[in-house]
């Protein structure tokens, strides 16, 4: 019997494999030298109704800051990380450097941003890499600010601080397998005993949950019905986090899938403002502003992308740009962007008088969110067989973009909270349905 014989089957494929196909493929650079790959990322040429005007100094300079390290820090590695759907862990000091986790919260460590700078800054994150964007939305504008707006003063001081810097990670647990749209139906119990209270259930979707120290977990009181909120350790007995596999979108972000079996949290763990489930609705209002910026940042780093593509890349003798179907299409891109820019930066400036309801954080979320599918299918269109290459951020974009539709709310429910208020009429529910008639 010869050696070759003697080897297993997958030995012999993994040899064959690397007889044929074992050499790496060629850098884009070298594979495509007509233009250059979003790991060098280009200049900002977006702002063409010069909104930076309508930015206070601050946010002038929280942009300007963010932006330059997107570019250099994570620019370069967007695209292996995205492909192998990993967490890039060694940039989070780098994040935490930028100081704006805690968004708009004031003390604790917090930056106390303007919403606009906070929404700002979102948007340069969302521009290089959307995943990123998510990361810190979930930590900062869901985890953070339910703690700082339903915690208790020894809570926030406990946990705002190293969560401001990063050197902790939080996540936010709402939504259940059988419970998206109709979150406040979720069956998470939370059944209270001597010294603190035992939570039983499972959660979705947790965005950071398989590697966060914090887990903000709502759960329905099994004595009064009602929804509350609890602080969770990750080392809790009986608290398990698996990461969900095979997304096509945002797959940097570690979403997980949560069981809980009999997870104890102590009283002093559980949040005191939340009392049912509209008192989530407090933090739901400024996280659906900061995820109306995720698209426009997306838009702007689509657009970006493929004013120099088009100018590079030639074909029949001239560069992509000089076609006039293609200035048209980009055109249309910017266009979306500067619409999409006016409408985030309204929604702020009603946030920040007390006159921002919501229905227009709603309308913004969907509306924003819509413009921006058509902003990247345009882009992906612009940049042919490219267009399908995450090397050139825009096939990334245009998947990123698909779990930004749907989530805080799909484009649907976000309309009907709209219409409720503009109607005054709830239609979230179907029609209670007749008897069924005997055949």
């Amino acid at each position: 019997m010869t050696a070759h014989t003697s080897a297993k089957p997958d030995d012999l494929e993994k040899k064959a494999r690397s007889s044929y196909f074992g050499l790496p493929g060629l850098d884009v650079s070298v594979g495509f030298p007509q233009a250059t790959p979003a790991s060098i990322f280009p200049p900002c040429t977006s702002d063409y109704y010069h909104f930076d005007d309508l930015l206070t100094p601050e946010e002038q300079a929280i942009r300007k800051k963010v932006r330059e390290c997107m570019e250099k820090e994570v620019a370069p590695i967007m695209a292996k990380y995205w492909e192998k759907a990993e967490f890039p862990f060694h940039i989070v000091p780098k994040l935490g450097a930028l100081r704006i986790a805690g968004g708009t919260i004031k003390g604790y460590g917090c930056p106390g941003l303007s919403i606009t700078g906070s929404a700002i800054s979102t948007a340069e994150v969302a521009r290089v890499d959307a995943s990123c964007s998510t990361f810190i939305l979930v930590h900062s504008s869901l985890a953070m600010l339910t703690i700082a707006l339903c915690g208790s003063e020894e809570q926030k001081q406990k946990y705002l601080p190293s969560l401001a810097k990063f050197d902790t990670v939080a996540c936010w647990a709402l939504t259940e397998p059988d419970y998206g749209s109709d979150a406040s139906a979720l069956k998470t119990s939370a059944t209270k005993v001597e010294g603190g209270w035992i939570l039983e259930g499972q959660k979705r979707w947790i965005g950071n949950s398989t590697f966060a120290d914090l887990l903000v977990i709502f759960a329905r009181n099994t004595s009064t019905n009602q929804i509350n909120g609890y602080i969770v350790k990750k080392d809790a007995p009986g608290l398990t986090a698996r990461k969900m596999e095979n997304k096509i979108g945002l797959r940097i972000v570690q979403n997980g899938d949560i069981i809980m079996k009999k997870v104890f949290v102590p009283d002093n763990d559980r949040l005191p403002g939340v009392n049912s489930f509209q008192d989530t609705n407090k933090v739901l209002a400024v996280s659906r502003v900061m995820v109306a910026w995720q698209p426009i940042g997306i838009s702007m780093g689509v657009y970006d992308i493929c004013h120099r593509y088009l100018k590079e890349r030639k074909q029949f003798g001239a560069p992509l740009a000089s076609f006039q179907i293609n200035q048209q299409k980009l055109v249309q891109i910017l266009g979306n962007v500067q619409a999409m820019f006016l409408v985030g930066w309204r929604l702020c400036k009603l946030y920040e008088s007390g006159k921002m309801t919501p229905g227009h954080a709603s309308l913004g979320k969907s509306w924003i969110t819509a413009r921006a599918r058509e902003t990247v299918a345009l882009g992906r269109e612009l940049l042919g067989g490219n267009g399908i290459l995450s090397d050139f951020l825009v096939a990334k974009a245009f998947c990123d973009l698909e779990p930004i539709y749907t989530y805080e709310g799909t484009y649907d429910i976000n309309s009907l909270v709209t219409g409720r208020e503009i109607t005054g009429l709830a239609s979230f529910k179907p029609a209670a349905s007749g008897r069924r008639s005997r055949l």
